[in-house]
């Protein structure tokens, strides 16, 4: 057939554009044309196809087994049916009979490129996975071919790259033919995505471009430990030196900043803190939580890595930064979860803590004594109320919050609280109901008269005279006896 005959030719031709192996597309096809001849024939046969490489022709053959006694006539034959179409076959060979590929239809070849195709896609993700599985977190320059969506999909040469959204810094904005680095994010086999997908958010792109542009990184006389990154926002690097003379940071910075300039001009502005690594966390801590100045590191567990940050009071807000981007970039950094608190805070925690400790109470299990049992005592320590003081201040509806606790059990715990306080009040009166008695009980020796004593006598006060009647009195006195002269 000269369509088939011109197969081969064509097969070399797309293993060349693909850049795919030319057996692996002639296997396809050969799956194809079987697929398609038992669409046709409606047959179970165990069919084969075979390319023929003087005529390069696909020829598909009908292929049986020769057994001594047939039980599957579409896929074995006896051995005098078997002799008559070869004389030299024996027991355990096989006989294979020619089928007509002319008799294959439109939609016969319809199904037999849908099915190259598929084997082509395959062979490709194959051959692109094994290519670029190896280079994960590489650099790579690329240039936007199209934009699919919110998608990018750049040109890598070969083969393609999708620039998903959320790999995309929020900063940038790309156009078709704009040329652009990135780093390959991840390589996906099968799936919806499945191809190389390519990142502008990674913090791997920041590491790269570090490598790049400081050459004591590339010669590993600085070492990189750490990076975290939020695209468009900030990033916070940690770096090393193996060297006693030379400072990481300082190299990385370059003469007045050219080289972090340079990557900062690459990532379109984003803010960029390099930090000294420090194998101790607290020290580390210290660094990475810069701009800010901390005060106090404490390691609150170090198998879960977990620390407490105290800050003075000014510089709370600069430590957590905007929207808590400072502490969340140097936790990523360090691997520790970080709890900050100012000043005031850890000192009102530890005031708190202090009364807690002095606080005052009867413990609930006093109240055995007044009718409660042992069942409800262990739900109400169970449920917070650990104090006699505080199951007093709780409310019915409160009592009913704490799991396990009925309506018929309120009665019985108000009950209790009421006989442990009554005792209270018994003690205070018989104390107070005594005295009063001693005082009303009049003593039993001596007279009853000696008891009331009489008053003492008051002496006789004579009105006093003013000066003014005096000296009247004196005056008519001398009057009348110069009359009587």
């Amino acid at each position: 057939m000269s369509t088939l005959g011109t197969i081969y030719q064509s097969i070399e031709i797309l293993g060349k554009e693909k850049g795919i192996d030319p057996k692996v597309i002639l296997d396809a096809v050969k799956d194809a044309m079987l697929v398609a001849a038992r669409k046709q024939f409606h047959t179970e046969e165990d069919l084969v196809a075979e390319l023929d490489e003087r005529t390069g022709a696909i020829q598909i053959y009908g292929r049986r087994q020769v057994v001594e006694q047939v039980t599957d006539p579409l896929k074995e034959i006896a051995l005098e049916d078997a002799r008559a179409i070869d004389p030299s076959v024996e027991i355990g060979g096989e006989i294979r009979q020619p089928k007509p590929t002319e008799a294959l239809g439109r939609i016969s070849a319809q199904t037999a490129k849908q099915v190259i195709l598929q084997k082509v896609r395959e062979a490709e993700r194959e051959n692109l996975y094994s290519e670029y599985s190896g280079r994960v977190g590489e650099l790579v320059t690329c240039v936007i071919k199209r934009v699919e969506g919110q998608d990018l999909v750049a040109d890598l040469g070969k083969s393609e790259a999708r620039l998903p959204k959320k790999e995309q810094s929020k900063l940038e904005s790309f156009s078709v033919g704009d040329r652009i680095r990135c780093v390959i994010k991840s390589v996906e086999k099968a799936g919806k995505n499945a191809g190389v997908i390519i990142s502008r958010a990674a913090p791997e792109l920041v590491m790269r471009l570090f490598e790049q542009e400081v050459p004591e990184i590339y010669d590993n006389t600085v070492s990189i430990k750490g990076c975290a990154r939020e695209a468009g926002e900030r990033t916070k690097i940690a770096v090393s030196s193996r060297d006693r003379d030379v400072d990481s940071v300082g190299a990385c910075v370059g003469m007045k900043g050219m080289r972090v300039q340079s990557i900062i001009r690459e990532l379109r502005g984003e803010k960029i803190d390099i930090i000294e690594y420090n194998e101790d966390p607290v020290a580390f801590a210290t660094h990475a939580l810069s701009p800010a100045k901390i005060a106090k590191v404490t390691i609150l567990d170090p198998i879960e890595k977990h620390m407490e940050v105290i800050v003075d009071d000014t510089q709370l807000s600069l430590a957590i930064g905007k929207k808590g981007q400072n502490v969340r970039l140097a936790a990523k950094l360090l691997g520790w979860r970080i709890d900050i608190k100012s000043e005031e805070e850890k000192r009102r925690e530890v005031e708190s803590q202090m009364a807690a400790l002095v606080a005052p109470g009867a413990p609930v299990s006093v109240l055995a004594d007044h009718g409660l049992t042992d069942d409800i005592t262990v739900k109400l320590l169970e449920g917070g109320a650990a104090t006699v003081e505080k199951l007093g201040a709780m409310t019915p509806e409160q009592l009913l919050e704490i799991p396990g606790i009925e309506p018929e059990m309120v009665e019985q715990i108000q009950q209790a609280v009421v006989s442990y306080y009554a005792q209270f009040e018994s003690e205070a009166e018989q104390p107070e109901s005594a005295a009063t008695a001693t005082l009303a009980e009049p003593p039993t020796e001596g007279p009853a008269d000696s008891l009331v004593e009489p008053p003492a006598e008051t002496p006789a006060v004579e009105p006093e005279t003013s000066g003014a009647q005096t000296e009247e009195t004196q005056v008519q006195s001398v009057t009348m006896e110069t009359e009587k002269s």
